[in-house]
């Protein structure tokens, strides 16, 4: 596994996320009351899903993940992400 850093535009980062494909990553990223969260999350996770909650077209700026410490569905507002780790690279978010 690779420790390589780079540099990406807040407009790349759903790109990046969508490409995890299922694949665990690491993000940090402001939370709506202003404080920061870091977490390690999937995309497309069905299990658990029960047809209820906010559907993931409301907001526009956030991805739904799964929340792997937590064993629950979160969003990250890619409005503020800070960086997303993927497979080894750190991608610091420029704005």
């Amino acid at each position: 596994m690779t420790n390589r850093v780079e540099f990406v535009s807040n407009l790349r980062v759903e790109g990046l996320i969508r490409s995890t494909a299922g694949k665990i990553f690491s993000a940090e990223f402001v939370k709506k009351d202003g404080s920061t969260r870091l977490m390690n999350a999937r995309i497309g996770v069905k299990k658990g899903v029960i047809g209820t909650g906010s559907p993931n077209g409301l907001n526009t700026t956030a991805v739904k993940v799964y929340d792997v410490q937590a064993r629950g569905f979160r969003q990250i507002n890619l409005d503020t992400v800070r960086w997303v780790k993927i497979g080894g690279v750190k991608y610091l978010v420029t704005g």
